[in-house]
């Protein structure tokens, strides 16, 4: 039942969401990036300003099991030299769980030994500490990287105010390259996760890419613009790598303006990217990302429930239960999206948990994927949040090769459903979503509600709110964006 509160709320929070969005319309028209927000070009999912790249090899790694290893071996092979951005990393981190694996500090130490340039861009963590990594942790962990070694750690405090710099990624020898959403830490959750989802205090489903070919340059060179600026190094420019593969792919960035002097006004192509492709979407959105609640994600996915371009239109949702903020913002437009989705059941929002038959602890979904209609695919590590889309410095891939896009999504399927990827893929994706993501989702949260054991990971997300706690979005937005 709707109450005067509830239409207040809306209302509100419908006037605040347009006073944001009309706010980066002006920020980016001013900016000269204002064709981003404007509809159009759906109809070519990798244009745009980012640059496209042909001939590329690209690898989807699901969870730290099978990233972090892979990054590892990378490492500990280079000749040249090691070039990692990431939000945080901690020196005694160990890429792997074998007996006698190398902290982080120690493999870079080794391969620094044998003459391979190593470079570290960390984020120095806020002014102020307010919340993790503090400054004199991101100093502490410096110091351990560099002492007694060859590694160069650089610690980069450019963030706009209450922003950071939230990339992951990872070049070896202009050769390969990593981009994805895993961090090189600890902190505040456990990386080491395997499809499984074996019970642990805090498990931590990501994605990462690894990347052969032309589109190596193009990360190279982030890191080298970047480096340059931040540790006053200049670095040669990346020669351009013989292709690797088939697949055609573009590197998308968020880079906020006056913020740095190779991009004054600003890199918003990771906006575009995402708004491109959704806009295009005929039959499947399926989203993994730790945050929902940028207003110009948010409209498009309304936009399609509301008249959806194909009676076998799906969105599927795969979020965190309880993300470290905005979770009520999420929830909110959870709600909206709800109510656009009228009762037709084309929209599902999902979460996942570890559990044995008797407990079950939460998996933190801290991936940042996006594939439509098996044909587009982004993976990095922006957030569909006002932060990562108009605010932190962030690095995604997207590719519109359609065997890497449904590859990836029938191995995640399979992992969230358990069910063989074989049997997914002799199936339509909407009677997959119809006939096994919603009954098992709705099957285990009836079981939460009565205090039962969960048989399943899968279950609906839960407390999707339709009051007031929608608004923090649009007013944190308001509050720090520029």
């Amino acid at each position: 039942m709707t109450t005067f509160l509830d239409k207040a709320d809306e209302r509100l929070g419908d006037a605040l969401e347009r006073l944001l969005c009309g706010h980066h319309r002006r920020r980016l028209r001013r900016l000269g990036w204002g064709d981003v927000l404007r509809p159009g070009g759906a109809g070519d999912r990798l244009g745009g300003r980012a640059a496209v790249r042909d001939g590329n090899r690209v690898e989807v790694l699901i969870d730290g099991e099978e990233s972090l290893p892979s990054i590892a071996d990378a490492i500990r092979h280079a000749r040249s030299h090691v070039h990692i951005a990431n939000w945080h990393a901690s020196a005694d981190f160990r890429l792997t769980r074998e007996p006698g694996a190398p902290t982080l500090r120690d493999l870079l130490a080794e391969v620094g030994a044998r003459g391979v340039e190593v470079r570290v861009l960390l984020w120095a963590g806020p002014p102020v500490p307010a919340f993790q990594p503090t400054r004199r942790l991101a100093r502490r962990e410096r110091r351990k990287f560099t002492d007694g070694t060859s590694v160069r750690c650089v610690l980069d405090s450019r963030e706009r105010t209450l922003h950071c710099h939230h990339e992951k990624v990872v070049v070896v020898d202009d050769a390969v390259a990593f981009v994805g959403g895993v961090d090189f830490t600890a902190l505040e959750g456990d990386r080491h996760d395997s499809p499984e989802h074996p019970p642990r205090p805090i498990g931590w489903h990501d994605l990462a890419s690894r990347l052969e070919g032309p589109i190596v340059a193009d990360v190279a060179g982030h890191f080298r613009q970047r480096w340059s600026e931040v540790a006053g190094e200049d670095l040669p420019a990346p020669e351009v790598p013989a292709p690797a593969g088939g697949s055609r792919v573009q590197l998308l960035r968020t880079v906020p303006d006056h913020t740095y002097g190779f991009a004054p006004k600003g890199d918003f192509t990771l906006l575009d990217g995402y708004l491109r492709a959704l806009r295009s979407a005929r039959r499947l959105i399926y989203l993994e990302n730790q945050f929902l609640w940028s207003p110009e994600i948010a409209e498009v996915l309304l936009g399609k429930l509301r008249e959806p371009p194909d009676d076998r239109f799906r969105v599927v949702l795969l979020l965190p239960r309880k993300p470290s903020n905005g979770s009520d913002t999420t929830r909110g437009q959870l709600g909206r999206l709800l109510d656009a989705d009228d009762g037709h059941r084309r929209l599902l929002a999902t979460t996942i948990s570890a559990h044995d038959g008797e407990s079950s602890a939460p998996v933190y979904v801290h991936a940042k994927l996006g594939i439509v209609d098996d044909e587009w695919l982004t993976v990095g590590s922006a957030n569909l949040n006002e932060h990562s889309l108009f605010n932190d410095t962030e690095v995604n891939i997207a590719t519109d090769d359609p065997a890497v896009a449904r590859a990836t999504r029938l191995r995640l399927w399979a992992e969230h459903l358990g069910r063989p990827a074989a049997e997914l893929d002799a199936t339509d994706p909407a009677d997959v979503v119809d006939h096994l993501w919603r009954p098992l989702a709705e099957e285990q949260a009836e079981r939460e509600r009565r205090g039962e054991h969960r048989t399943h990971r899968l279950v609906l997300l839960p407390g999707v709110s339709r009051r007031a706690g929608r608004l923090q979005g649009p007013l944190r937005g308001l509050l720090v964006d520029g």
